[in-house]
């Protein structure tokens, strides 16, 4: 019988897991070696000990309600997507609320964590923790590990000849970046465009040097470039004119999206629903791959970027409001893979070459590494697709290791990873129960892809918000039924179905059902559109009459659907999740 549990680290998934231990009656002990909550998410400027986290100006890719823990949504004055600050801040009430700060041990690491000599019919373990230098053993009957996926940079140096032994300028990985300030007036290569990539070319593109070649070239055609004075410019008054230039290297298709969707509504609110999932799994898999990318093309055409093709088998989606602006204006430069380095330059895969590059910023991701685990447990699993469930390793003779976050979704995986810890803590606790280790490891290698790609590339992790979310959510008996609630509570039914799929939805059943989850569900757009209306506009326009019009004609398809998804509970990946692997 599991009792006492271990929770390694103090960010979102550890806060979840101590939080859930307590709904469970277990008595977890939260080892944080940091001195505050907040994991990735608390900012710093300074490294901390080799601590990653998050960059000054980083603003969430998911709204506050799809973000949310599942018992506790975001004040209404919230902003619809939080800075770090507001994030943190919210983490901070969470903990408050629940009493949960008295079961962390800040400054706290964990330096190893073994398996007791009486493993195999105890399932406990060793957990040795140092604080202030003064090192303490501990014996647990479960260890939740919830460090994440964000821990050692991904530096390829060895893809890019010339980088560590011909380039003179600097190179560093985005986790030390922290602001823009200390790249003002230089010129930036940026390698790597995922979510950080698209983020920090954006950001220095309003500081990095100008352009020098232009202005002297403005300048020997001779235009007529007035200054204050009323005379031609100088060549140093000409180059103050003109714009900042970033150059992002890219050697894939990306497809880039705007938190703010149709109407102005927050995109992953509008588009996560279990409607468009339903339609998705029902419609031929090249009709969804059409309206995919037409709906990515709506914004701006990706081919006439140089971005991504409606050829493209493999891609990527990232979150950007300004980057194809910055494109647009020239302030950023796409370019393909980097070829080489010379001691001042970057030599393009297409022949090109930039001169006079001072920086390069690799954001190129981050592997996982457990070095706390023993020897013995790290090498049961090689990636989170190792893991049953992303959770479990199977070869484990008792269930009482958990690995919690180490799943990127694509929506937030704040959610997955509370729903990962209380799937865990209840069978910690006993009232459910993992199959044999037979039908994990079939289940693993059936999911396991077969070739093993680029440790850096996020979609080897990423998997569709609501499969993943429900898949766990069926698991610990928390997933609601659609038909059953058309039955019971017709206005609720087609909120949860037609709407946004929040978290509360996997509190209206089941273990920690919550008596807040119906009202959660039904003011979601009260409270994402609340900090907005601000100032008070006259709008005569009454859409309610229309509204009731489509929900009566929408409950024929909610009902089909309804009876299809009780028959068929594991259907596919969002239509607009990128590619499953």
């Amino acid at each position: 019988m599991v009792r006492r549990v271990a929770v390694i680290g103090a960010g979102v998934g550890g806060l979840a897991s101590v939080k859930c231990c307590l709904d469970e009656g277990l008595e977890p002990t939260c080892f944080e070696r940091s001195e505050d909550i907040g994991g990735l998410w608390r900012y710093t400027d300074s490294m901390d000990g080799g601590r990653v986290s998050v960059y000054r100006s980083v603003i969430t890719n998911t709204s506050k309600e799809m973000s949310c823990f599942s018992d506790f949504p975001c004040p209404e004055d919230f902003p619809c997507f939080l800075p770090h600050s507001r994030l943190l801040e919210y983490f901070r009430m969470y903990a408050q609320h629940f009493d949960l700060l008295r079961h962390i041990r800040f400054k706290t690491t964990a330096l190893s964590v073994r398996k007791r000599p009486d493993f195999a019919t105890s399932g406990q373990w060793e957990v040795v923790t140092e604080t202030d230098g003064v090192q303490e053993s501990h014996v647990f009957d479960a260890v939740m590990v919830c460090t994440g996926h964000y821990q050692e940079p991904y530096l390829p140096l060895a893809s890019f000849p010339g980088i560590d032994t011909r380039f003179k300028g600097q190179y560093l990985h985005s986790r030390e970046y922290k602001d823009e300030e200390a790249f003002r007036g230089k010129r930036v290569l940026v390698v790597g465009i995922g979510n950080t990539g698209g983020d920090l070319s954006v950001e220095l593109s309003r500081v990095a040097a100008k352009d020098n070649p232009l202005s002297s070239q403005v300048q020997e055609m001779g235009f007529a470039i007035q200054g204050k004075t009323g005379n031609k410019m100088s060549g140093q008054e000409a180059e103050t004119c003109l714009l900042p230039q970033v150059f992002l290297s890219s050697r894939g298709s990306t497809w880039v999206l705007s938190r703010v969707s149709d109407h102005g509504f927050p995109f992953d609110m509008v588009n996560t629903t279990r409607f468009n999932h339903f339609l998705d799994w029902l419609l031929p898999s090249a009709l969804t791959k059409r309206i995919r990318f037409r709906k990515f093309n709506s914004w701006f055409n990706h081919t006439n970027y140089g971005l991504a093709s409606t050829k493209s088998s493999n891609f990527k989606v990232i979150i950007n409001e300004e980057l194809p602006f910055c494109l647009l204006s020239g302030t950023v430069v796409l370019k393909p893979n980097v070829k080489e380095f010379t001691e001042s330059s970057a030599v393009f895969e297409d022949g090109t070459t930039e001169e006079n590059i001072d920086v390069v910023l690799f954001a190129t991701g981050y592997i996982f590494s457990f070095p706390f685990l023993e020897e013995s447990v790290r090498s049961l699993f090689d990636d989170n697709r190792s893991l049953y469930k992303r959770i479990f390793p199977p070869q484990l003779e008792k269930p009482t290791l958990a690995i919690i976050g180490l799943v990127q979704l694509t929506g937030s995986v704040m959610v997955g990873a509370e729903m990962q810890a209380r799937w865990v803590t209840g069978i910690f606790a006993g009232w459910n129960k993992l199959p044999p280790a037979s039908r994990m490891m079939a289940d693993v290698l059936k999911k396991k892809p077969p070739v093993k790609r680029n440790p850096s590339e996020r979609e080897n992790l990423k998997m569709s918000f609501i499969s993943y979310t429900d898949e766990i959510a069926s698991c610990a008996g928390v997933k609601p039924s659609v038909l059953r609630l058309l039955l019971t509570d017709p206005r609720l039914a087609l909120a949860v179905f037609f709407g946004p799929c929040t978290p509360y939805q996997y509190r209206l059943v089941g273990r920690g059902k919550w008596s807040g989850a119906r009202d959660a569900i039904l003011t979601q757009w009260q409270r994402t559109l609340k900090p907005l209306r601000i100032r008070v506009v006259d709008d005569s326009s009454d859409s309610s009459s229309g509204w009731r019009w489509m929900c009566l004609l929408a409950l024929p398809v909610a009902l089909t659907a309804g009876f299809l998804l009780s028959k068929y509970p594991r259907l596919g990946w969002s239509p607009w999740a990128g590619p499953q692997l």
